[in-house]
């Protein structure tokens, strides 16, 4: 379907696996943010944000392209709890990337789908993403929480960029916000990827703190990235969430450790140096995979990174 004023751009359904080739075809980058972006029934989900997702991947890998730049969502751990010291947060209290996914949503549940398809591509075909879990892009914050999560317009514009034109990412995982004084999120790995953000909401808190008043810490929406937008949801009460239990060595000096399960050699507890969004990200996770390989070769002295 053509687009008026723009001769070269495709207009297509993400079930139409011919026209998603012909759209990516010869293109150095990606950005994604096709699919449904609101909460939903679970039945509407998965035609374009699973399955459509998994098209434009594999579209991506078919016709060579280098990079996918994807639209995820900070709905993929909207569960994890939200930093309750005072603003502005201390920087180790911010919650980093390697948080495990917590989604408050069926769409940030599809959104978690959309970061491991990333990671499998970048582990099997070297197809590198960064994905972003943007917070709220508006022109300016609409309520409390929102000074907290707000990526101003601006500042998405810088992050996007930023994601299009680093070297090395593999695949890397970066919040959206902006540099606010009372951000919950750790921005360490987008600024790696040279983000640098310039906005903070903290200009439009006297407004929103005088109509709203501040967040109330024993209320579920408010203790947590994102609220539960589904209207049938029960959400549980506080006191019956289980806290996620990093590894006693998660903030050693020069490493970041992931969950892992102990007993299993394909799970074994994986560390990057910090200085780098993914660590040693020069060559895909296994040494062995090349792109474009259906068949990458590991063993346990293959290095993760």
């Amino acid at each position: 379907m053509p687009v008026a004023g723009e001769p070269d751009a495709v207009t297509a359904d993400l079930a139409d696996t011919d026209a998603l080739r012909e759209a990516v075809r010869e293109v150095d980058v990606i950005i994604h943010l096709a699919g449904i972006s609101l909460e939903s029934s679970f039945d509407k989900l998965p035609a374009a944000n699973i399955q459509g997702t998994y098209n434009l991947y594999e579209a991506a890998r078919e016709e060579g392209v280098g990079r996918v730049v994807f639209a995820s969502s900070n709905h993929a751990a909207g569960f994890v709890p939200r930093p309750l010291q005072d603003a502005p947060v201390p920087v180790e209290a911010l919650i980093p990337v390697e948080t495990r996914h917590r989604p408050d949503t069926y769409y940030g549940l599809s959104k978690c789908f959309g970061e491991d398809l990333a990671q499998l591509h970048w582990d099997l075909h070297g197809l590198e993403t960064v994905s972003v879990r943007i917070g709220s892009c508006f022109a300016e914050p609409t309520s409390v929480r929102m000074l907290s999560v707000w990526l101003s317009p601006g500042d998405g514009a810088r992050l996007f960029h930023a994601a299009l034109t680093a070297e090395n990412v593999s695949h890397t995982i970066v919040y959206g916000s902006s540099a606010s004084t009372r951000r919950w999120w750790d921005l360490s790995t987008a600024r790696a990827l040279g983000y640098a953000p310039q906005d903070d909401s903290e200009r439009y808190a006297p407004k929103l703190l005088a109509e709203h008043g501040e967040l109330d810490p024993d209320h579920p929406e408010h203790t947590t990235w994102r609220p539960l937008h589904h209207p049938s949801a029960d959400v549980a009460p506080l006191s019956r969430r289980p806290e996620i239990h990093r590894p006693a060595d998660a903030d050693a000096p020069g490493c970041r450790t992931w969950p892992h399960l102990p007993d299993s050699p394909a799970h074994s507890t994986v560390t990057a140096p910090s200085s780098s969004p993914t660590g040693d990200a020069r060559q895909p996770r296994c040494a062995a995979h090349a792109r474009g390989s259906s068949s990458p070769r590991w063993s346990p002295e293959t290095p993760s990174w």
